[in-house]
């Protein structure tokens, strides 16, 4: 990577960090990406079309060649920034503790290098908004069709791999999740009465403890997980008995197929329940994310761009538990998320204490130039 691009975009990196933005909020993130990019590049096609998301397209390899995407987020977290940066967060209480600034600066060194020096394929950079929410690629992913998109790439930074060290899986590489809300509506009592009324706290209870029953260590489709994230049952009034409550849960499996038998089964449970006691029961559903399914091709395709470069390389051993909402691209064409890590010892993504390293900028970038065709 040339050291002035490199400069470039490690300077943009530090603004896009002093600058946070929570998902559907990315205004001036946005703007500031944009802006970057015609002030710096001269053969990219911007288009923005007033949506959340925008991208940039080299169409130099013309026609008879790929139509390769590159897709980086944007947004940050309602973290506080603790650490002494100097290019540290000027919003309170948000700050980019999953690194996101440092994959949209990435994608721009890498539109940098194909402005100057050209790529085998045509090429479009995707700029993406609320991938924490799940529902930044739900609205990106019409570009595939739209630009007839034929492999989709993207990598995470990752602690807890070596710095510099790309890693690669076939198949699933993030499990699927969703947030899930059983809420719950009996009649009220006074406390000294609970036998004339209908108390949801039972029915969540056998709720509860029923989850280990429809989760196991290992199905043969792979870990089915769920996690209790609040329960909220009745008042602090001590003069009444609770009739109102909500079980929420974050469920999660490796396999989409597994996490729809969790839902149907908390479902069920919570149905029969509900009947037998007289409880009104309704179900909400949020940050939905997809399986994120690796095609073995484009996997061999950034093994093979590793080896060439003679970048360090290794196999990411199992999927991440974590979503990741990349998985909506790959559902409709072939592609890869890859993974470059920050350090075995370096602080964990959503902490108080990490920060995107900047030395990984420039091996990101070169793994997108060999995937381009660039030199």
């Amino acid at each position: 990577m040339e050291k002035e691009n490199l400069q470039l975009v490690t300077d943009l990196r530090h603004e896009l960090h002093t600058h946070p933005e929570l998902s559907y909020e990315e205004v001036w993130t946005r703007q500031r990406l944009i802006n970057f990019l015609k002030e710096h590049t001269n053969n990219l096609e911007i288009v923005d079309e007033g949506k959340k998301y925008f991208y940039a397209a080299y169409r130099g390899a013309g026609e008879g060649k790929k139509n390769i995407a590159f897709r980086a987020d944007f947004d940050a977290l309602p973290i506080p920034e603790t650490i002494d940066l100097p290019w540290g967060s000027t919003i309170p209480g948000v700050a980019h503790k999953c690194g996101h600034d440092g994959h949209s600066s990435s994608l721009v060194g890498f539109a940098l290098e194909v402005d100057q020096k050209g790529a085998d394929q045509n090429i479009f950079f995707l700029f993406q908004h609320a991938e924490e929410t799940a529902q930044g690629a739900i609205e990106a992913r019409e570009i595939l069709q739209k630009e007839k998109i034929d492999e989709i790439y993207g990598f995470h930074n990752m602690p807890g791999i070596p710095l510099k060290t790309v890693s690669v899986i076939d198949g699933t590489a993030h499990f699927a999740s969703r947030g899930m809300s059983i809420e719950m509506i009996g009649f009220p009592s006074h406390a000294s009465e609970p036998e004339k009324g209908i108390n949801p706290s039972y029915a969540i209870a056998k709720i509860i403890d029923a989850i280990p029953e429809f989760t196991s260590s290992r199905t043969n489709e792979g870990l089915v997980l769920c996690t209790v994230i609040q329960i909220d049952v009745g008042s602090e009034n001590y003069g009444i008995a609770a009739h109102r409550g909500a079980l929420k849960m974050t469920i999660r499996a490796e396999k989409e197929t597994e996490l729809d038998q969790l839902q149907k089964n908390l479902e069920n449970l919570a149905k029969q329940l509900s009947e037998q006691q007289g409880i009104q029961v309704s179900f909400k559903y949020n940050d939905i994310f997809p399986e994120t399914v690796n095609t073995k091709e484009c996997s061999d395709v950034v093994r093979k761009v590793c080896e060439d470069k003679g970048l360090p390389w290794q196999e990411l051993p199992e999927p991440y538990r974590a979503s990741e909402d990349f998985g909506e691209y790959l559902k409709q064409v072939q592609g890869s998320f890859f993974y470059v890590g920050s350090g075995e010892d370096h602080p964990g993504i959503h902490t108080l204490y990490y920060d995107f390293p900047d030395e990984i900028i420039e091996t990101v970038v070169e793994v997108y130039k060999g995937i381009a065709g660039t030199k």
